[in-house]
Protein backbone atom coordinates (compact mmCIF):
# COMPACT_ATOMS: atom_id res chain seq x y z
CA UNK A 1 0.00 0.00 0.00
CA UNK A 2 2.97 2.30 0.36
CA UNK A 3 4.71 4.03 -2.49
CA UNK A 4 7.95 2.21 -3.33
CA UNK A 5 11.08 4.13 -4.23
CA UNK A 6 11.91 1.85 -7.11
CA UNK A 7 8.99 -0.50 -7.90
CA UNK A 8 10.69 -1.95 -10.99
CA UNK A 9 13.75 -3.03 -8.98
CA UNK A 10 11.58 -4.48 -6.21
CA UNK A 11 9.49 -6.42 -8.73
CA UNK A 12 12.64 -7.79 -10.36
CA UNK A 13 14.08 -8.91 -7.02
CA UNK A 14 10.84 -10.58 -5.97
CA UNK A 15 10.50 -12.27 -9.36
CA UNK A 16 14.07 -13.58 -9.26
CA UNK A 17 13.52 -14.86 -5.74
CA UNK A 18 10.42 -16.69 -6.94
CA UNK A 19 12.36 -18.39 -9.75
CA UNK A 20 15.42 -19.24 -7.64
CA UNK A 21 13.39 -20.75 -4.79
CA UNK A 22 11.32 -22.79 -7.24
CA UNK A 23 14.46 -24.16 -8.92
CA UNK A 24 16.38 -24.82 -5.70
CA UNK A 25 13.57 -26.54 -3.77
CA UNK A 26 14.43 -29.98 -5.09
CA UNK A 27 17.51 -31.90 -6.06
CA UNK A 28 19.61 -30.06 -8.62
CA UNK A 29 19.89 -33.05 -10.92
CA UNK A 30 16.22 -34.05 -10.85
CA UNK A 31 13.56 -33.21 -13.40
CA UNK A 32 10.50 -31.30 -12.35
CA UNK A 33 7.53 -29.73 -14.08
CA UNK A 34 8.02 -25.95 -14.26
CA UNK A 35 4.89 -23.91 -13.56
CA UNK A 36 4.57 -20.12 -13.68
CA UNK A 37 1.46 -20.39 -11.49
CA UNK A 38 3.44 -22.12 -8.77
CA UNK A 39 6.39 -19.72 -9.07
CA UNK A 40 4.36 -16.58 -8.42
CA UNK A 41 2.12 -17.82 -5.63
CA UNK A 42 2.34 -15.44 -2.68
CA UNK A 43 1.38 -18.07 -0.12
CA UNK A 44 3.11 -21.29 0.71
CA UNK A 45 6.69 -22.23 0.07
CA UNK A 46 7.70 -19.58 -2.46
CA UNK A 47 10.32 -16.92 -3.00
CA UNK A 48 7.58 -14.30 -2.88
CA UNK A 49 6.73 -15.45 0.65
CA UNK A 50 10.40 -15.25 1.70
CA UNK A 51 10.69 -11.72 0.37
CA UNK A 52 7.40 -10.72 2.00
CA UNK A 53 8.50 -12.08 5.39
CA UNK A 54 11.82 -10.25 5.17
CA UNK A 55 10.11 -6.98 4.22
CA UNK A 56 7.56 -7.37 7.01
CA UNK A 57 10.25 -7.96 9.63
CA UNK A 58 12.27 -5.03 8.31
CA UNK A 59 9.21 -2.82 8.67
CA UNK A 60 8.78 -4.05 12.24
CA UNK A 61 12.35 -3.01 13.03
CA UNK A 62 11.81 0.40 11.47
CA UNK A 63 8.62 0.94 13.42
CA UNK A 64 9.79 -0.14 16.88
CA UNK A 65 13.58 -0.35 16.67
CA UNK A 66 14.53 3.01 18.13
CA UNK A 67 13.15 2.43 21.59
CA UNK A 68 13.76 -1.27 22.07
CA UNK A 69 17.06 -2.29 20.51
CA UNK A 70 19.36 -1.24 23.36
CA UNK A 71 19.10 -3.85 26.10
CA UNK A 72 17.00 -6.95 26.20
CA UNK A 73 16.34 -9.86 28.51
CA UNK A 74 16.30 -13.26 26.84
CA UNK A 75 14.39 -14.67 29.81
CA UNK A 76 11.34 -12.89 28.39
CA UNK A 77 11.25 -15.31 25.46
CA UNK A 78 9.38 -18.17 27.14
CA UNK A 79 6.46 -18.54 24.72
CA UNK A 80 6.40 -21.75 22.64
CA UNK A 81 6.64 -19.71 19.40
CA UNK A 82 9.78 -17.95 20.67
CA UNK A 83 11.39 -21.21 21.74
CA UNK A 84 10.60 -22.82 18.36
CA UNK A 85 12.18 -19.91 16.50
CA UNK A 86 15.26 -19.90 18.73
CA UNK A 87 15.72 -23.65 18.26
CA UNK A 88 15.37 -23.26 14.51
CA UNK A 89 17.83 -20.37 14.39
CA UNK A 90 20.40 -22.57 16.13
CA UNK A 91 20.25 -25.03 13.22
CA UNK A 92 21.48 -22.51 10.61
CA UNK A 93 25.14 -23.57 10.78
CA UNK A 94 24.14 -27.24 10.54
CA UNK A 95 22.09 -26.51 7.40
CA UNK A 96 24.95 -24.57 5.82
CA UNK A 97 27.35 -27.43 6.54
CA UNK A 98 24.96 -30.01 5.11
CA UNK A 99 24.42 -27.93 1.99
CA UNK A 100 28.16 -27.52 1.51
CA UNK A 101 28.73 -31.26 1.86
CA UNK A 102 26.35 -32.39 -0.87
CA UNK A 103 26.28 -29.11 -2.83
CA UNK A 104 22.48 -28.98 -2.67
CA UNK A 105 20.88 -25.58 -1.98
CA UNK A 106 17.57 -27.28 -1.16
CA UNK A 107 18.63 -27.59 2.48
CA UNK A 108 18.99 -23.81 2.77
CA UNK A 109 15.71 -23.25 0.93
CA UNK A 110 13.81 -25.63 3.18
CA UNK A 111 15.34 -24.05 6.28
CA UNK A 112 14.48 -20.50 5.18
CA UNK A 113 10.91 -21.40 4.27
CA UNK A 114 10.36 -23.07 7.64
CA UNK A 115 11.86 -20.04 9.41
CA UNK A 116 9.54 -17.75 7.44
CA UNK A 117 6.49 -19.77 8.45
CA UNK A 118 7.57 -19.77 12.11
CA UNK A 119 8.10 -16.00 11.99
CA UNK A 120 4.74 -15.40 10.31
CA UNK A 121 2.91 -17.39 12.99
CA UNK A 122 4.86 -15.70 15.80
CA UNK A 123 4.27 -12.23 14.37
CA UNK A 124 0.53 -12.72 14.93
CA UNK A 125 0.85 -13.64 18.62
CA UNK A 126 4.11 -12.13 19.90
CA UNK A 127 3.05 -8.50 19.91
CA UNK A 128 5.50 -5.69 20.49
CA UNK A 129 3.25 -2.64 20.62
CA UNK A 130 1.26 -3.32 23.79
CA UNK A 131 3.86 -5.45 25.60
CA UNK A 132 5.99 -4.41 28.58
CA UNK A 133 9.27 -2.82 27.45
CA UNK A 134 11.49 -5.78 28.42
CA UNK A 135 9.22 -8.27 26.62
CA UNK A 136 8.88 -5.99 23.60
CA UNK A 137 12.66 -5.58 23.38
CA UNK A 138 13.30 -9.31 23.58
CA UNK A 139 10.69 -10.02 20.91
CA UNK A 140 12.06 -7.33 18.63
CA UNK A 141 15.55 -8.80 18.96
CA UNK A 142 14.13 -12.23 18.12
CA UNK A 143 12.46 -10.89 14.98
CA UNK A 144 15.62 -9.00 14.10
CA UNK A 145 17.62 -12.23 14.33
CA UNK A 146 15.10 -13.97 12.06
CA UNK A 147 15.33 -11.16 9.51
CA UNK A 148 19.12 -11.28 9.60
CA UNK A 149 19.24 -15.05 9.03
CA UNK A 150 16.65 -14.78 6.26
CA UNK A 151 18.70 -12.06 4.55
CA UNK A 152 21.96 -14.00 4.84
CA UNK A 153 20.37 -17.23 3.64
CA UNK A 154 18.78 -15.51 0.65
CA UNK A 155 22.08 -13.84 -0.24
CA UNK A 156 23.75 -17.27 -0.22
CA UNK A 157 21.18 -18.39 -2.80
CA UNK A 158 21.79 -15.33 -4.98
CA UNK A 159 18.66 -13.47 -3.86
CA UNK A 160 18.79 -9.81 -2.92
CA UNK A 161 16.37 -9.25 -0.01
CA UNK A 162 13.84 -6.44 -0.33
CA UNK A 163 12.98 -4.12 2.54
CA UNK A 164 9.61 -3.01 1.15
CA UNK A 165 7.00 -4.70 -1.00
Amino acid sequence: TRELENPQETAERVGLAALIIQDFRGLLLSDYQFSWDRVFQSRGDTGVFLQYTHARLHSLEETFGCGYLNDFNTACLQEPQSVSILQHLLRFDEVLYRSSQDLQPRHIVSYLLTLSHLAAMAHKTLLIKDSPPDVAGARLHLFRAVRSVLANGMKLLGIIPVCRM
